[in-house]
């Protein structure tokens, strides 16, 4: 990226951004990818009590959480850690992860989405939720537009089970 090429300062202030629902675990958009140039992206995430989300691994991009509020757990492959406020993680490319709330107030972390551009999937998976006649296909359909497989790896079950969890929808 050049001089010429770098955008301009991006601000949202505290408590702004673009909102959309996803049942249990939304998305609040502080940083688009076109605000960064492509370079990454960042969204904030709540969690209501009992949320997890479906079990996922991505192509394109590395997703890097900060625990703002509550105890939020991470599962990538092998790796399991529960992080409370101010509690970093790197979920690589290519492993399969799931973030739950594994406490019993809401939870809110920060992610940062390298390269950004994945962003866009949460505002299409809202809209595909919210119109109430969604098929199995279109989610198919959105998982292969943004490079992401759903899975149910052998963990799953332990996870919902030891953390009172409500199991993933997708």
């Amino acid at each position: 990226m050049s001089e010429m090429d770098v955008p301009p300062v991006a601000i949202t202030e505290p408590g702004q951004g673009t909102e959309v629902e996803i049942p249990g675990f939304g998305a609040q958009y502080k940083l688009w990818s076109r605000d960064t140039g492509g370079l990454l992206s960042v969204v904030e995430h709540p969690f209501a009590v009992g949320i997890i989300t479906a079990p996922h691994r991505h192509t394109h991009e590395d997703e890097h959480s900060l625990v703002l509020e509550g105890e939020i757990g991470f599962r990538s492959d092998d790796s399991e850690k529960v992080l409370g406020p101010g509690g970093y993680i790197r979920k690589p490319r290519g492993e399969m992860h799931a973030m739950w709330n594994a406490g019993d107030v809401p939870g809110r972390i920060v992610e940062i989405i390298a390269p950004g551009g994945f962003e866009t999937y949460f505002r299409d998976l809202s809209e595909l939720m919210a119109s109430g006649n969604a098929q199995p296909s279109d989610f198919s359909t959105l998982s292969d537009k943004y490079g992401i497989t759903y899975g149910r790896p052998d963990w799953l079950d332990d996870v919902v089970q030891r953390y009172g969890l409500n199991p993933p929808t997708h």
